[in-house]
């Protein structure tokens, strides 16, 4: 594990530095279009897989109020039961760094010059994977799985001897 942080220590760095780049200037989004195609990617499939019903999508920049929306998915179906998926997905894409990083590290490594190249291609990943805030707000509808949840954990707390009576005979 220490090697895969290791190794993913440079493009997190990288992203911060983009972060700040980008926050400077509009022409430093261009190392953000990656993440922002994964970010909206993620939600596009959610909300195919769950059936919210993705009607548009987009990667193109554009000014809103203050702020910048890099891209943009527009779901026609969210219900309480696939909010949340559909809008959390994008926290998945924090695997395919710790996938190339562990692809990359499994056996004896050394950093690179294609190193440093996929080190530039994981830093929009870092930076696109945490939901945004109105996604957050869409996954507050599926405040229902709270109950679901609470329910199975209390009924496997409370009847746990009965559920395993069965292993020992």
């Amino acid at each position: 594990m220490k090697d895969i942080l290791l190794y993913l220590a440079p493009s997190v760095a990288l992203a911060l530095v983009i972060r700040v780049l980008a926050g400077a200037h509009p022409f430093f989004f261009l190392f953000t279009v990656a993440g922002t195609i994964c970010h909206e990617l993620a939600h596009f499939v959610a909300g195919l897989l769950t059936g919210a019903r993705p009607a548009s999508f987009t990667v193109i920049p554009r000014r809103v109020g203050r702020h910048w929306e890099l891209g943009s998915v527009t779901l026609t179906r969210v219900r309480w039961y696939n909010a949340a998926p559909a809008a959390l997905a994008p926290l998945v894409i924090v695997l395919l760094p710790l996938c190339v990083a562990w692809w990359r590290t499994r056996q004896a490594w050394q950093f690179d010059p294609r190193d440093l190249l996929i080190a530039l291609a994981l830093a929009p990943q870092f930076l696109s994977f945490w939901p945004s805030m109105v996604d957050w707000r869409i996954a507050v509808r599926s405040w229902p799985y709270l109950f679901i949840i609470g329910g199975a954990g209390w009924t496997v707390f409370h009847f746990r001897p009965h559920l395993f009576q069965f292993v020992n005979p």
